[in-house]
C-alpha cells in the first residue's frame, strides 16, 4: 500500500490534477430531483418546464447534436426534445436591469443618472452575476459543453433563471429575488470603486450649483511629516463658512479630490454611516418599493 500510495502521488505531480467533471457526470445525480430541489431550496414557485429550459444553453445543443451525428442518429427520426434558454435570458436581463435602476433611484433618491448607471453595470457584470450563481448552485445545474461553467454562460443562465422566475411567479417576486441576492453585492462597496469619477471638485461644484450653494472653499486644516518621505494632508471644503468635509492625502491635491469624494457621499446618501438597506420580509416591505417593482 505504501509503494502504490507513493506511485499515485508521483504520477499526480507529473501528470496534475485530472480535469474536471460536470456534477451530472459523478455518482449519486438525478437531475429532475435536483431541478426540483432548487426552487424549493430558495422558496420559489417556478414552473419546471420552464426552469429546465433556463438551464439548457446553445452550446450544449450544438454539442448534442454533434454527438448524435457521430453516433449515426437520424436527426429526423429521433429530434432532440430540447430547447435552448435564449429568449428566456434576454427577457431576464431586461427585467433585471429596469429593476436594479429603479430600485437604486429609490434607495439613492440624490444619485444623478451616470452614478445609477455604473451601480447598474456592475451588479450586473458577469463577474458578479456568475459568484451569485455559483452560490446559488446554479453551475451545478447548469448544461454546457465546458467544464468548468465559463462566466459568460452562467451570466446567460442567471438571467435565464430570472427570465423563468418572472413568468412563473410575477414580477414583484421576481423584484425581491433580485433585491435579495444581487443588490446585496453593494454591501461593503464604496460608490467611488463603482463609479469612476475623473474630477471630483468639478462635479462637487456642479451638484451644489444646481443647490443653490456658494462653491466650496479648499483649506488646509492640518499636516504632518511634510519634510518626509510619508507626508499627509488634512484638507477641508468650506461652503458659507461651513465645513461639508475633509480629507487625507499624501499631496494637498490628493487630500482635495478625496474631501471632495466625502462630500458627493454625503450629498448622495451613500456614506459608510447611512441607513442600511431594507431586506425586510415581502409583507413587511414598504410600499413604494412594492408599487416600483409591479410597475415593470
Amino acid at each position: 500500500m505504501k509503494a502504490y500510495t507513493y506511485l499515485m502521488a508521483k504520477k499526480l505531480k507529473l501528470e496534475g490534477p485530472p480535469p474536471p467533471k460536470p456534477r451530472s457526470q459523478q455518482p449519486h445525480w438525478d437531475y429532475h430531483a435536483e431541478v426540483q430541489a432548487f426552487s424549493i431550496r430558495l422558496h420559489e414557485n417556478i414552473s419546471l418546464d420552464l426552469l429546465k429550459t433556463a438551464f439548457v444553453n446553445p452550446c450544449y445543443l450544438q454539442m448534442e447534436q454533434e454527438r448524435r451525428q457521430a453516433l449515426g442518429v437520424d436527426a429526423e427520426a429521433t429530434p432532440l426534445a430540447l430547447k435552448d434558454n435564449i429568449q428566456l435570458s434576454k427577457n431576464g436581463e431586461g427585467f433585471t436591469k429596469n429593476f436594479l435602476s429603479d430600485w437604486c433611484r429609490a434607495s439613492f433618491p440624490s444619485l444623478p443618472s451616470e452614478g445609477v448607471e455604473s451601480v447598474v453595470e456592475h451588479l450586473t457584470t458577469s463577474a458578479v452575476v456568475a459568484h451569485v450563481a455559483r452560490n446559488l448552485g446554479i453551475e451545478d445545474l447548469t448544461m454546457n459543453a465546458e467544464c468548468p461553467v465559463p462566466d459568460d454562460v452562467l451570466y446567460s443562465t442567471f438571467m435565464a433563471v430570472i427570465g423563468a422566475l418572472q413568468e412563473s411567479s410575477g414580477a414583484e417576486r421576481t423584484g425581491f429575488f433580485l433585491r435579495d441576492f444581487l443588490a446585496t453585492q453593494l454591501i461593503g462597496k464604496d460608490l467611488f470603486d463603482i463609479w469612476t469619477v475623473v474630477n471630483p471638485m468639478g462635479l462637487l461644484v456642479e451638484e451644489l450649483t444646481k443647490r443653490n450653494v456658494p462653491p466650496p472653499e479648499p483649506r488646509l486644516i492640518r499636516a504632518a511629516g511634510a519634510s518626509t518621505v510619508l507626508p499627509l494632508f488634512f484638507v477641508g471644503l468650506y461652503s458659507d463658512k461651513k465645513l461639508l468635509a475633509q480629507g487625507p492625502g499624501e499631496t494637498l491635491v490628493a487630500a482635495e479630490e478625496e474631501a471632495a469624494r466625502v462630500a458627493l457621499r454625503k450629498l448622495y446618501g451613500y456614506t459608510e454611516n447611512r441607513r442600511p438597506f431594507d431586506f425586510s420580509p415581502p409583507q413587511q416591505h414598504q410600499q413604494p418599493l412594492i408599487q416600483s417593482v409591479s410597475s415593470n
